[in-house]
């Protein structure tokens, strides 16, 4: 930096100012922002039901209901009167209970039967029921096609229902153990294999599997979302993957509590969340620079509670648990009778 002269001579003759010379002189740097606080949530309520298994759940945000798919039916809690109806539909080892049109219908996938069950949610009564295939998972709506979407695991099928209709629309094979799914919304979706450790790009309108990206690092995925061009997979060794949706590169791996078995997205907040069944904690992973996700905070849940729902108006989550007891020789855990509780994480 060059000083004009005359300003120069001033300076060096002010006694106070002796000691500057003609170097240059430099701003104080800008302050660097404050990183954003961590997001307070906590766990503020239980809601008890009937004993039993669980899977997935879901919030209606129009009627405001919660739904559980249970081993032997539907459980439906009203979340303003806190109301619960352990059996508001039967079933034979639900999967998903998935609202849509409105709240007007209940989506059930029935594990042991076979069938994808439509079910009125004022009556509770059945209007129609559609054979999919072996253990029909996961349900979703894509939101390109309008089409249901079920994940039917042993039989290798992803079955596209007409929701209108009831009708099949298509069947597409994708082998390798389908779990969870989402769309990128404009009729191309992302499945887990949870069996190849790998994840399925599915061309929805063209009826095809597209590819098949390994997920480095990751053992059994299950849980998936899809938010701002990445692919986000819950994988039972305690890790999330990030896949770039456009390139399909394996972008980032995410250290998270073992045991997830969903992937919770509330992109109002600007927040993943993924539940530990074995580590009993709740990770919040931070979205809101898609180059950089990162988990801004670890909430303390339950041992069991693995999967759950977010009611997008509260931004409070439902999580299913139960208390574990481990069995003897070293086989899979069983819930303690009378323990079993949705737990409602809320931000504070």
């Amino acid at each position: 930096m060059r000083f004009a002269q005359p300003l120069l001579r001033t300076l060096l003759a002010a006694p106070a100012l002796a000691a500057i010379t003609a170097s240059p002189v430099m701003a104080d740097p800008a302050p660097m922002p404050a990183p954003a606080p961590a997001p307070a949530y906590a766990v503020v309520d239980r809601i008890a039901g009937a004993d039993g298994g669980w899977d997935y759940a879901s919030v209606d945000p129009v009627k405001g209901r919660l739904y559980v798919a249970r081993g032997d039916a539907v459980m439906m809690a009203d979340l303003a009167t806190g109301k619960v109806t352990d059996r508001f539909v039967p079933a034979t080892r639900a999967h998903s209970a998935l609202p849509i049109d409105q709240g007007r219908t209940l989506v059930e996938t029935d594990g042991t039967s076979g069938l994808t069950r439509f079910i009125d949610t004022d009556s509770g009564k059945t209007l129609a029921e559609v054979a999919t295939g072996k253990k029909p998972d996961y349900a979703f709506v894509d939101a390109a096609t309008g089409l249901l979407v079920v994940m039917n695991p042993g039989s290798n099928g992803v079955v596209l229902i007409d929701p209108a209709s009831h009708a099949i629309v298509r069947t597409i094979t994708v082998p390798g153990g389908l779990e969870a799914g989402d769309s990128d919304g404009h009729g191309m979706i992302f499945a887990n294999l949870e069996d190849a450790n790998a994840l399925a790009q599915i061309d929805l309108k063209a009826g095809k599997l597209v590819r098949t990206i390994p997920l480095k690092g990751c053992d059994g995925p299950t849980g998936l979302a899809m938010v701002a061009g990445r692919v986000l997979s819950a994988c039972s060794n305690g890790v999330v993957t990030v896949v770039d949706a456009a390139t399909g590169a394996l972008v980032k791996t995410i250290a998270v509590g073992r045991g997830p078995d969903a992937v919770i997205a509330d992109p109002a907040r600007g927040l993943v969340f993924v539940p530990s069944g074995q580590a009993g904690t709740l990770s919040a992973i931070s979205i809101a620079d898609p180059a950089n996700l990162h988990v801004v905070a670890t909430i303390p849940t339950q041992v069991g509670a693995r999967t759950g729902a977010l009611d997008p108006r509260t931004g409070k989550l439902y999580l299913p648990a139960a208390t574990m007891v481990p069995a003897a020789g070293g086989g899979r855990a069983s819930a303690k009778p009378g323990s079993f509780v949705v737990l409602v994480v809320a931000p504070r």
